[in-house]
């Protein structure tokens, strides 16, 4: 289940968790949060396949079935957040294999249909976990 927001300097944090319950083998501990509100502005965390609920991996290895849970978050962490997909102004996507783009940029076309924004698309040695395929950060500004 969901933590309740918090605000810190002003700000409304979504979703805050420390990094040592997300990634024990790291041995770090950093407070973080999957969203921020800040004024008219909502910047998500980098999306990955994971339920934000349970921190289970899903879709290990399929490009377009990891591609959809991250809209799935992305989707609920803006309505999470009282913003809508038409809020979004940017995507960076970031991709561990170039030969994912077209399945995962699909995917993310079709979720996101109509709303026009800015992307940029970067291919990486890797992410966090070497299972997570694709990565996709998210910047809205509400009306």
């Amino acid at each position: 289940m969901a933590s309740a927001p918090i605000v810190v300097g002003g700000h409304t944090r979504i979703r805050p968790f420390n990094t040592r319950d997300t990634y024990p083998e790291q041995k770090l501990a950093n407070d973080l949060c999957q969203a921020v509100v800040a004024g008219n502005t909502v910047y998500l965390r980098g999306q990955i396949a994971q339920d934000l609920d349970t921190r289970e991996n899903v879709a290990v290895g399929d490009p377009v079935g990891q591609a959809h849970k991250v809209a799935d978050n992305i989707l609920m962490l803006l309505d999470e957040a009282g913003a809508k997909p038409e809020h979004i102004v940017s995507c960076n996507i970031y991709l561990v294999d170039i030969r994912y783009r077209e399945a995962i940029y699909r995917v993310l076309g079709e979720r996101l249909a109509g709303v026009f924004y800015v992307s940029t698309g970067i291919t990486v040695a890797g992410l966090a976990r070497p299972e997570w395929l694709v990565e996709v950060q998210v910047t809205a500004v509400l009306p």
